[in-house]
């Protein structure tokens, strides 16, 4: 067992003494804050109104019940934004000019759905192509089924269409990001265009877009909540119908920390993977 440098022991005292004045710091913040905000005139009438204790203890565990209708929903949606926001990227990197149609058309698809508002996707969507489909049979999606104009089909879809032009983007820029000369070097071994893309370019690229592919599916796993407009009920559906009934904002405070146990962990997930990705490609050593 080697014997701690006198650096490295003066770089420990340095860490605890910050994460002791962090500490206090935080604690002291804290109680300053509640103090000020439980004295305040208001203060009995906000809790009443966003944090009432008996109201949250019946609410908070039939919302939880409704959480799995979001993760479906998400799981409908994710495999297929992945897909389709790769197959964009591709064509938007294709470098044939009998394939320049294609690279347009993704580039104008990407152009349109990142500026439209996701909401208003769904809305389009969601309550106009159902009008097209009342006679079109049934459909079977993980564990969903029902009639083609249904809210469980088309609105995924809205989200689909919505999401991948985003996800399009960051797939292109990681496969932008790869050097020329890997490309270059693949063809100098006789490799074609999509031998280069699949066996040299693709798995560089993937590596460098996980932590934004993971802030995207971040924030699709929230924005199932806005499906809820659309007539599936799950936990923000549910928590207004209880809000209307009895005036009472609690469950949409419970719904949110629903929603923040679900996201704070996959957030610091991919806070851990972009510092893991950083310390391997800076090539620095941590202390």
């Amino acid at each position: 067992m080697t014997t701690p440098t006198r650096r490295q022991l003066w770089l420990r005292r340095q860490r605890r003494r910050a994460v002791l004045i962090a500490t206090v710091s935080t604690v002291a913040t804290a109680t300053g804050l509640w103090l000020l905000i439980t004295s305040a005139s208001g203060w009995p009438s906000f809790r009443a109104l966003f944090f009432d204790g008996e109201r949250f203890r019946n609410d908070f565990p039939e919302l939880l019940g409704y959480l799995w209708i979001d993760v479906k929903l998400f799981l409908q949606c994710a495999p297929f934004i992945l897909l389709w926001g790769l197959v964009l990227a591709l064509c938007r990197n294709t470098r044939n000019p009998a394939l320049f149609p294609v690279r347009v058309f993704a580039a104008a698809y990407t152009d349109f759905f990142r500026g439209v508002p996701v909401i208003l996707t769904i809305y389009l969507v969601g309550f106009g192509m159902p009008k097209f489909t009342k006679e079109w049979g049934e459909f079977h999606i993980l564990g969903f089924g029902g009639a083609w104009n249904s809210p469980y089909l088309w609105g995924p879809i809205a989200l689909i269409l919505a999401y991948s032009a985003y996800v399009g983007e960051v797939f292109r820029s990681g496969i932008e990001g790869v050097h020329e000369s890997q490309r270059a070097g693949a063809r100098s071994l006789g490799l074609s265009h999509g031998q280069t893309m699949r066996f040299v370019v693709l798995p560089q690229a993937g590596r460098r877009v996980v932590p934004p592919l993971m802030n995207d599916m971040l924030s699709l796993q929230k924005d199932v909540a806005l499906l809820s407009l659309l007539g599936p009920i799950e936990v923000f559906r549910r928590a207004t119908s209880i809000k209307d009934r009895t005036l009472n904002f609690t469950p949409l405070v419970a719904a949110a920390l629903i929603f923040l146990l679900l996201t704070i962990p996959e957030t610091r997930l991919v806070d851990w993977y972009a510092a893991r990705q950083r310390r391997r490609t800076s090539g620095s050593v941590v202390a």
